[in-house]
C-alpha cells in the first residue's frame, strides 16, 4: 500500500514571496492506493535560519491547516515539506519542499519613498512615464523586488521586463488597500553596475473611471512608483535599493494610455537601453518624492492579471478606405499584438474594437464614451508592438493604416484576465448546451480582470456587487476565486458605510444622481454574506468567514433596522429583479415581481445564512439571534404573499423562485407552488421571464420543487429571451439583456447593451448541479453527493472538479435501456452517489461505476 503527498501550499498562494501574514496556513493533497486508508496525523518539516524541526500534529485535516510553529519573522525564508501517518499505521514519504518568504510585516520596516514624475495635464489621459537609476551590487545570493504604485507600472532590471504580469497593481480602494507585488530577481542581477527602470503609468489611479463621461483624479492627481530591490549577500548582510530622489525620469514613448481609450504609442519616442546599466540619463530630471501610507499596504491574496492565451482571426476582411476588419472569433478582454518586419517611417497603424457588427461594419455605440482605439506610429523599423496599459472587450478588431500585404503581417488576439487556475469543467450531449457553458466560461473570463466587473468593453468595468453575489456559485464551480473573491471582499468591508449600507459597486467612485448617494438594496448587499458563505462551501476556509463576519452582521443588521418591527423591507430604493425581459428599456428594474418581495426575500436568507456563519464561527448567541430573525422574516413574508395553496399574491416566475429557493413556503405547499412555477414558464413559452434576481434560481427552485423537466424545456429554449438564443444568435459569452441582439440583426437600442455579462450565466451552476449532479455536503468537498437528474433528451454528460482534497470526475450515459454513472472519489473524500431511481451508494475513494434500467422510476428529488 501506498501513500504520496503532493507539494503543500501556502495559504491560497500559488506563489509564496512576499506573504503578508506570520503563521500562513497550509494545505496538501493525498493519494492513497488503499481506499480505505485515511489520514490520522501528519508531520510538518520546517527548515529556517539552518535549523530544521519536524513538528507533529494529530489531525484528519489536509486543507488550511494551522501553522504549527513558531511566527515567521519580516523576510524570513522558510521550507516545508508534509508527511501524513494513518490509522493503519502506514506513514508516507516525505513530500516535495515547499517555499515561502514573509514580506514586511510591519510599516515603519519599509525604507522606500513614493517617487512620482510630477504633475500632469488635468482632465486628460497622461503620458507613461520612466524611471531609472543605476546601482552597484556585490554578490548576491537571494534578490527580492518588491514594488507597487498609484498607478499602473511594469519593472525592467538590467533590460528585461521583471514577471509577466499586467495592470498591477490591480484596483482596490486605494485610500484602503494596496497590494504590493514580489518577485524574486536574483537570475537579473549581476555582478558590478547594474540598472533599475520602471513604466509607470495612470491607470485607475488617476484615469478616467465610471459612466456619464467618467471621472479623473479619483485617488490622486499624479502618479507614484514605490519599489524596494533587496539584496541578501552570501553571507547574510542585506543591501536595500529604494524608490528615493535619486531616480531620475522621462516621457514614455506612450503618448497617452487610459484603460477606456486605449493607448497611442509612438515608436520614435522609444528610448534604447534605458533600463541597462551605463545608460546616459544626465538630461533626465529627477523624480519627487511625494507622500505615502505604508500602513495601507498588503500582500495579495489572489493571482495577477497575466496574458492566459492567445487568438489568431479567424478572418480579415478588407474594407472601403484601405481597412482590415478583424474577426477573433470569439468576445473577449485582452489586447492586439502587431507583429511585422519593417512598417513604412511615419505610417500610422490605429485599431479600433468592438463586440459586434452591424451592416458589416464595427458598431461602438454599445461601447458608449470609450474610445478603445490603440494607435502605432511607426519610426520605420520593425514592428513588434502591444499597447501595455489598457484592455479592451472585443470579438472584432478594424486596422486601418496598413498598406503592406496581410501576409508580412502577424495579428494576435491576446487574452487578459486574472490569472486563477482552471478547476471545473462540463460537457454533455448537447453541443448547444455545451456552447452555452463555453459562453458562461468566456464571460467569466473577461470579467475576472482584478476585480469581478460587469462587462469589459464600455466606459464602466465597475465591480457590481449584485452581479458578483449570484455568480459567485458558478464562479467557484469553474477557476480557484478563492483569493481572488477574498481579496474583493476585504474591499467590500472597506468601502461599506457605517451604517452597514453596502455599495452597488466595490471599488466605489462617483455614480451619478441614480447611483448617489449610496442607498441599500436587496440581491447587491447581500454579497457581503451570502459570497462568503458560497466560497466557504466551495473550498471550506473558514477564514473568510472570520474576515467577513462584521461585514456581513453590519449588513443584516442595518436591514433589520429597516424592515422595523414587521420584519418586512418594503420601502426605499430597490433594483428588484433587475432586467426583467419585460421591463422597459428605460426603467431596467421596473419588472414583474414586486421589488419589496425580492428585497424581503432576500433578507430572510442573508439573516438564516448569517445564522450559519456565526454558528461556525462558535458564536452561538448570535446564531440563534440571527436564526430567530429569519424565522421572523420569513413568517412576515408568508403573511405578506403566500396566499392559501402555495400560490403568491405575486404571480410572477422570479416571485415563486425565490421563495421556493430559500424555503419560504411550508412543506406541504411546496409542490403546489413549483407547479404553479411551471405553469407561469410553461405559458410564457418555456421563455425567459427573470432578471438578475429569478435567473440565477430559477432552475433550481423548479428542481426543488419536482419540475426539473421544466427546467429543461427552459434550458433547451430557442426563442428569444433564453439561454440558446444567444447560442443560435452567434454569441461566445453572456449578454446583459436576453435580446442584446435583436432577432433582426440589430444592436438592442437600449443605452445598456453589453454583449459580455456574465451574471445571467449563473445557469451553469444548475448544469454542474443537477445535470452532471455534483454538489457538497461538508465544505471544501470533503464529503460530497453526485445526483445527476437527466432530461431534456440528453444522454451523457461529464463533469470534473478540481477540489482542495483531490480531482473529482463524474459521468453519466443512457444507452440501450441503462443509465450508468462513473464517480472518481478522491482521497480524503467520501460521496453519496444517487441513482434517478432514488437508489443511494456510499462510495469511498477510489473509481466507482453503478448502474441501472432506465425503465426503473424516477423519483422526484
Amino acid at each position: 500500500m501506498t501513500v504520496a503527498v503532493d507539494q503543500p501550499r501556502f495559504e491560497r498562494r500559488d506563489n509564496a514571496l512576499g506573504l503578508g501574514v506570520a503563521r500562513p496556513r497550509l494545505s496538501w493533497r493525498t493519494t492513497a492506493s488503499d481506499p480505505d486508508w485515511a489520514q490520522a496525523g501528519y508531520d510538518v518539516e520546517v527548515s529556517r535560519g539552518g535549523v530544521t524541526r519536524v513538528l507533529s500534529v494529530e489531525s484528519h485535516d489536509s486543507v488550511l491547516v494551522p501553522w504549527p510553529d513558531e511566527p515567521l519573522t519580516s523576510r524570513e525564508d522558510v521550507e516545508v515539506r508534509v508527511r501524513v501517518r494513518g490509522f493503519d499505521g502506514t506513514t508516507s514519504a516525505w513530500s516535495a519542499p515547499a517555499r515561502a518568504e514573509a514580506g514586511p510585516l510591519d510599516p515603519s520596516e519599509w525604507t522606500a519613498s513614493a517617487v512620482s514624475p510630477g504633475a500632469l495635464p488635468a482632465d486628460t489621459d497622461g503620458r507613461p512615464a520612466l524611471l531609472r537609476r543605476d546601482f552597484t551590487a556585490g554578490a548576491v545570493a537571494r534578490a527580492i523586488l518588491r514594488v507597487t504604485a498609484h498607478g499602473l507600472f511594469e519593472v525592467e532590471l538590467n533590460g528585461v521586463r521583471v514577471g509577466d504580469d499586467a495592470l498591477a497593481p490591480g484596483w482596490t480602494p486605494y485610500q484602503h488597500r494596496l497590494r504590493v507585488h514580489t518577485y524574486d530577481v536574483t537570475h537579473l542581477v549581476q555582478l558590478g553596475e547594474n540598472a533599475i527602470g520602471a513604466w509607470l503609468a495612470d491607470g485607475w489611479f488617476r484615469g478616467r473611471i465610471g459612466f456619464d463621461g467618467g471621472y479623473r483624479e479619483l485617488y490622486g492627481d499624479r502618479t507614484a512608483l514605490f519599489a524596494q530591490l533587496e539584496l541578501t549577500a552570501p553571507g547574510g548582510a542585506l543591501t536595500t535599493v529604494a524608490t528615493d530622489g535619486d531616480w531620475t525620469t522621462h516621457p514614455s514613448a506612450i503618448l497617452a494610455s487610459g484603460l477606456y481609450d486605449g493607448e497611442r504609442f509612438d515608436a520614435a519616442e522609444r528610448i534604447p537601453g534605458w533600463s541597462r546599466a551605463g545608460f546616459d540619463d544626465a538630461d533626465w530630471p529627477p523624480v519627487e518624492v511625494v507622500p505615502f501610507d505604508t500602513s495601507l499596504l498588503v500582500a495579495p491574496d489572489g493571482p495577477p492579471v497575466r496574458c492566459t492565451g492567445e487568438l489568431r482571426p479567424v478572418t480579415v476582411t478588407p474594407l472601403a478606405g484601405g481597412r482590415q476588419l478583424i474577426d477573433f472569433g470569439q468576445n473577449f478582454a485582452g489586447r492586439i499584438r502587431l507583429r511585422a518586419a519593417a512598417v513604412p517611417d511615419g505610417a500610422e497603424l490605429t485599431l479600433r474594437h468592438a463586440e459586434v457588427l452591424q451592416g458589416g461594419e464595427l458598431y461602438t455605440r454599445p461601447l458608449r464614451q470609450a474610445a478603445a482605439t490603440d494607435v502605432y506610429l511607426s519610426d520605420g523599423g520593425p514592428l513588434d508592438w502591444e499597447p501595455r496599459f489598457t484592455i479592451h472587450g472585443f470579438r472584432y478588431a478594424e486596422l486601418s493604416g496598413w498598406t503592406g500585404d496581410l501576409h508580412d503581417l502577424e495579428i494576435i488576439g491576446r487574452v487578459y484576465h486574472s490569472d486563477m487556475a482552471r478547476t471545473g469543467t462540463f460537457s454533455s450531449s448537447d453541443p448547444l448546451v455545451d456552447r452555452l457553458h463555453e459562453n458562461v466560461v468566456w464571460s467569466m473570463r473577461s470579467n475576472f480582470v482584478d476585480i469581478p466587473t460587469d462587462c469589459p468593453q464600455r466606459d464602466e468595468r465597475l465591480g457590481w456587487t449584485g452581479d458578483i453575489q449570484v455568480f459567485a456559485p458558478t464562479a467557484a464551480g469553474l477557476y480557484d476565486v478563492s483569493g481572488f473573491l477574498a481579496s474583493w471582499l476585504k474591499d467590500v468591508a472597506a468601502e461599506q458605510l457605517p451604517d452597514g449600507t453596502v455599495p452597488w459597486y466595490v471599488p466605489v467612485i462617483p455614480g451619478g444622481p441614480y447611483w448617489t448617494p449610496i442607498h441599500p438594496g436587496a440581491v447587491w448587499g447581500d454579497v457581503a454574506v451570502l459570497t462568503p458563505w458560497a466560497l466557504y462551501r466551495h473550498y471550506g476556509d473558514r477564514a473568510v468567514l472570520a474576515d467577513q463576519y462584521p461585514s456581513a452582521r453590519a449588513w443584516v443588521d442595518l436591514v433589520d433596522r429597516l424592515a422595523g418591527p414587521d420584519h418586512l423591507w418594503d420601502e426605499g430604493m430597490q433594483l428588484g429583479d433587475w432586467l426583467d425581459p419585460t421591463a422597459p428599456p428605460e426603467d431596467p428594474a421596473d419588472a414583474k415581481t414586486d421589488k419589496y418581495l425580492v428585497a424581503t426575500a432576500y433578507f430572510a436568507e442573508s439573516a438564516r445564512t448569517l445564522g450559519l456563519i456565526a454558528a461556525e464561527l462558535g458564536h452561538a448567541e448570535d446564531a440563534e439571534r440571527y436564526t430567530a430573525l429569519s424565522a421572523a422574516t420569513r413568517a412576515a413574508f408568508r403573511e405578506r404573499w403566500v396566499l392559501t395553496g402555495g400560490r403568491l399574491s405575486n404571480d410572477a416566475q422570479t416571485a415563486y423562485a425565490l421563495a421556493i429557493a430559500f424555503d419560504l413556503f411550508d412543506e406541504r405547499e411546496l409542490a403546489a407552488a413549483g407547479e404553479r412555477l411551471r405553469d407561469l414558464v410553461e405559458a410564457n413559452g418555456h421563455r425567459i421571464g427573470t432578471g438578475f434576481a429569478g435567473t440565477p434560481l430559477i432552475c433550481d427552485a423548479l428542481t426543488k420543487a419536482g419540475q426539473t423537466a421544466t427546467a429543461y424545456a427552459m434550458l433547451l429554449e430557442r426563442e428569444c429571451p433564453s439561454w440558446l438564443y444567444t447560442v443560435l444568435s452567434g454569441g461566445t459569452t453572456i449578454w446583459e439583456r436576453w435580446d442584446s441582439m435583436l432577432p433582426d440583426g440589430t444592436v438592442n437600442p437600449g443605452e445598456m447593451t453589453s454583449f459580455n455579462h456574465y451574471a445571467l450565466g449563473s445557469v451553469a451552476a444548475w448544469l454542474h448541479g443537477t445535470v452532471a449532479g455534483l454538489t457538497p455536503l461538508e465544505p471544501g468537498f470533503r464529503r460530497f453527493r453526485v445526483a445527476p437528474q437527466p432530461g431534456g433528451g440528453l444522454t451523457a454528460a461529464e463533469r470534473t472538479l478540481e477540489t482542495p482534497y483531490g480531482s473529482v470526475a463524474v459521468s453519466w450515459r443512457r444507452a440501450d435501456g441503462r443509465f450508468e454513472l462513473t464517480v472518481t472519489v478522491p482521497t480524503g473524500s467520501r460521496a453519496e452517489l444517487v441513482l434517478p431511481s432514488g437508489r443511494i451508494v456510499e462510495a469511498g475513494p477510489g473509481t466507482h461505476r453503478v448502474g441501472e434500467p432506465t425503465t426503473v422510476p424516477v423519483v422526484a428529488r
